[in-house]
């Protein structure tokens, strides 16, 4: 036994320990005099001090402190610290400190093994020297890569072998293991810090195993692998390195499990040549560029793992590189989530991809991805995006919200199974120009614009596929673009369920369209599209056509559509029939439904008796507030009044200018004055029907290219004979937006009303300062609408009064004490941007309903007095302010 209390171990049967002192009696004074009295196998125990020795381990040995880890320094007088020539050495306990942070302080020497516990080595490197020649990884090569790591620590023949446990390696420059040939490094529960350069580096055929590995504050990479090197890592910390947290080049192998890298500068892992990486069960977070990627001809293989937060991509293969992902969670990457370019290919499967910088999937040049059941969802801009001559097989999964779900530009094809694509701000598919796209099953649901769009010269396979309240049309096919579509259903288009631009074609069978108000079918000038046993069902019109549309219609029906435009004959199996019905302007109008603005008044609907100008002068006094508006209103009628006099004298009518700016915020009444604007106008004979037609940026602004035009015309023709309510019109000119499709529509706009300036009231609406942008975008506009009504707020009192307008319409009363707490209650909302004034009113009266018929129901037997008042007690309670 050794003499201390804490000795590490006991020395072999018939072997004496030895004991070092740099004062007393009984023991060696320098640690070289005891290593060089040490048979093979002592243990050499030290007391408590600083030993400044270079020293040379030559037979097997343990060096081990008298008193316990931390009380015995080992110091460099210059050059290396510890040269290890013998296997099987061991150090213990002790703190090891080199001369120089450039050079290594501790050497093991080919064929030597060191292991060291519970130490602490400073300033300089440990070195571990091996021979050129891959023999250990031959020997092995019938072995799993784990395996082989375990074997070559065991095996005492070959380069120099490391084994550091629970030990601190720092202050190094360059790095702070540097293993070469075919040496090999065990590091357990050991961290590595401090140092300017690399962790760990490995070239030849070294093979590196770590487990509980902490690597942190490295001014280089935390481990880097060249040649044919390996590294095993399992539960290993990998912090903030200064660039990569695993850099493997060459024909390296890396084996990650259960690793954490946080906040590299540059990338978590890069791997090149034809080096080969796995990740399972890692965690990487906050990388500063790209956290995983391959380049040149490299392997990557990640399973279960989660990358988080990486300023650039969360996975990219470029070159000849190939990736393959499972079970993966890729979240808010700066750039694209997954990006394959060059030649490289990616297989995703069961991932998850979310809030992506850019794209969450992007296949580029010629390479090929295949993605299965894998959610993508937030993409700043697609879900997936392809051009070049990629090649895409996507089947399964989701896209859900971002700008764009699918948006297919590569001349390669791309084939899309049982997906989903739902919620997106854009089209929910976008096939680009030449593009071959197969769609097989999938459903688009609430796609903000078109759910599929075809680009000029797009093929397209589509079957079985369904699509969902599109914000706009269902599909559009673009001039020149084919579609072979069969079993289609479109279900609930805001705008068309499918609409040809000019040239169109495609063969349609058995496809559905339901549910809409606008034409389910609208084809363009000189579009050929032919339509085979298919169905329109609970539309407001099945067909609208532009000049020189020649669709062809076999076996197809219309079934509750109220303005069918489907020839009669199609649906008797006669044959195919072409459709010679033509459409004004190329436009489609749709007929007026529950939720349309028209009235029955306003279709000359026979027995309607004709509103007089002073019943509608009453009924504007009638409208809560909006005082300023009411006497400008009445001024206009006045004025009206004058030109229709002297036109009746038959004198010339001053110049008169009816088009008009409503200029408030929501909830003002706008639309409310806007509707008896028109019936005032007709009243007076200034208008032939009065009627409302309302209009937002959606409904004139087109899909493509060339499809602004028509879309504006129609809007406008529905307007003939009464008013346009351009709702929000300043969005038509989006600031800092030169280029954007609203600009065609106000031009197209000024035309209209200057070619049918007795046809058609205008009004435009919308914020007050963002008004001022509309009218000065083109010169017509600011020629034609010179008067602006500015619709102030509502104030408490005004809103009271609204809320009591809704309670008598609905046979309810307010109490004397109800009225006054919703005097207080108005005065404590906040007149912010979501303060909705009439409408903020109204929600107030039903909040009122809601909570009275809570508090009815409390009561045995209520008479009706308590049914119909509206107490103190049912007003609601404004919300805090932020």
């Amino acid at each position: 036994m050794t003499t201390g209390t804490t000795a590490h171990t006991t020395a072999p049967a018939g072997i004496p320990p030895l004991r070092v002192a740099a004062k007393g009696r009984g023991g060696h004074r320098t640690l070289a005099s005891a290593l060089a009295a040490a048979p093979p196998g002592a243990v050499i125990t030290i007391a408590p001090g600083v030993y400044t020795e270079s020293l040379r381990l030559e037979r097997r040995v343990l060096l081990e402190p008298e008193y316990g880890s931390g009380t015995v320094q080992l110091r460099s007088p210059g050059g290396t610290l510890l040269t290890v020539t013998a296997p099987g050495c061991e150090l213990y306990g002790l703190d090891l400190r080199g001369c120089d942070p450039a050079e290594a302080a501790v050497r093991v020497a080919d064929a030597a093994g060191l292991t060291l516990t519970e130490c602490d080595l400073g300033v300089g490197r440990i070195d571990v020297l091996g021979s050129r020649q891959d023999a250990g990884a031959a020997a092995n090569a019938d072995l799993t890569f784990a395996d082989t790591l375990a074997a070559s620590l065991r095996d005492p023949v070959g380069g120099g072998v490391l084994l550091v446990r629970q030990s601190r390696l720092h202050d190094a420059r360059h790095a702070a293991v540097h293993l070469e040939g075919d040496a090999r490094a065990r590091l357990d529960d050991t961290t590595v810090d401090t140092v300017d350069g690399l962790g760990v580096a490995l070239g030849g055929s070294a093979v590196l195993l770590g487990e509980r590995l902490r690597i942190t504050g490295t001014a280089g990479s935390c481990v880097r692998a060249r040649g044919s090197s390996r590294v095993l890592l399992r539960d290993a910390r990998l912090i903030g390195p200064g660039r990569h947290g695993l850099l493997i080049e060459d024909e390296a192998e890396a084996l990650l499990e259960d690793c954490r890298m946080s906040d590299p500068a540059r990338g978590a892992v890069r791997a090149g040549g034809s080096a080969t990486v796995g990740l399972a069960d890692c965690r990487i977070t906050g990388a500063g560029t790209d956290s995983v990627a391959g380049f040149g001809s490299a392997r990557l293989t990640v399973h279960g793992c989660w990358i988080l937060g990486s300023a650039g991509h969360g996975l990219v293969v470029s070159d000849d590189a190939v990736a393959s992902a499972g079970d993966t969670l890729i979240v808010r990457s700066g750039a694209d989530a997954v990006r394959v370019g060059d030649r490289a290919g990616a297989t995703l499967t069961g991932c998850r991809i979310e809030g992506s910088g850019e794209h969450a999937l992007s296949v580029t040049d010629a390479a090929r991805a295949e993605i299965a059941d894998t959610v993508l969802s937030d993409a700043s801009v697609c879900g997936v995006h392809t051009d070049g001559r990629a090649v895409l097989e996507l089947t399964g999964g989701r896209i859900e919200r971002g700008q764009t779900g699918l948006r297919l530009r590569s001349l390669a094809p791309a084939v899309v199974r049982g997906a989903t694509v739902t919620g997106t701000a854009k089209a929910g598919v976008e096939i680009g120009p030449q593009a071959r796209t197969t769609l097989e099953g999938v459903r688009i649901g609430a796609a903000g614009s078109a759910g599929v769009v075809l680009d000029s010269g797009a093929q397209l396979t589509m079957e079985g596929c369904t699509i969902e309240a599109p914000g706009g049309s269902g599909m559009v096919v673009a001039s020149g673009a084919e579609a072979r579509v069969r079993g289609l259903r479109v279900d609930r288009a805001a705008k068309n369920g499918i609409l040809f631009g000019p040239g169109a074609g495609g063969e349609f069978e058995h496809c559905d369209l339901t549910g809409g108000n606008f034409p389910a079918l609208y084809v363009g000038r000189a579009a050929t599209p032919r339509f085979t046993g298919c169905r329109v069902l609970d539309h407001g019109q099945d067909l609208a056509l532009a000049e020189d549309a020649a669709p062809v219609f076999e076996d197809c029906v219309s079934i509750r559509v109220k303005d069918r435009a489907l020839p009669e004959a199609t649906a008797s199996g006669t044959g195919p029939v072409p459709v010679p019905v033509r459409s004004e302007e190329g436009g489609a109008s749709p007929l007026p439904t529950r939720s349309d603005p028209l009235e029955l008044a306003d279709l000359g609907e026979p027995g309607t008796e004709p509103e007089t100008l002073e019943e509608l002068l009453a009924e504007l006094d009638e409208l809560v507030g909006l005082d300023g508006v009411k006497r400008d209103v009445g001024g206009m009628v006045k004025l009206m009044q004058t030109v229709r006099l002297r036109r009746q004298a038959g004198l010339p009518a001053p110049p008169l200018s009816r088009h008009l700016v409503f200029a408030g915020n929501p909830g003002t009444g706008k639309t409310t004055v806007a509707r008896l604007y028109g019936r005032l106008l007709k009243a007076l004979g200034m208008l032939e029907r009065g009627h409302l037609v309302e209009v937002d940026r959606s409904a004139l602004v087109g899909e493509y290219v060339g499809h602004t035009g028509p879309r504006t015309t129609e809007s406008f023709n529905r307007a003939r004979g009464g008013v346009l309510f351009i709702d929000e019109a300043y969005a038509l000119v989006p600031a800092g937006v030169s280029n954007d499709f609203g600009l065609e529509a106000v031009a197209t706009l000024v035309k209209l009303m200057e070619d049918h300036r007795d046809e058609v009231v205008v009004i435009a609406a919308g914020y007050p300062g963002d008004m001022e942008r509309f009218i000065s975008s083109n010169p017509g506009l600011s020629s034609r609408f010179t008067r602006s009504l500015l619709f102030a707020d509502y104030n408490s009192e005004e809103l009271v009064r609204i809320v009591e307008h809704h309670a008598q319409r609905h046979r309810y009363e307010l109490s004397e004490g109800a009225r006054a707490a919703l005097g207080r209650h108005f005065d404590a909302i906040p007149r912010d941007a979501r303060f909705g004034n009439g409408r903020t009113a109204r929600q107030v009266f039903q909040a009122m309903t809601e909570r009275q018929a809570l508090r009815i129901t409390e009561l045995t037997a209520p008479v009706e007095a308590q049914l119909v008042v509206l107490d103190e007690q049912d007003t609601p309670e404004p919300a805090p302010s932020a």
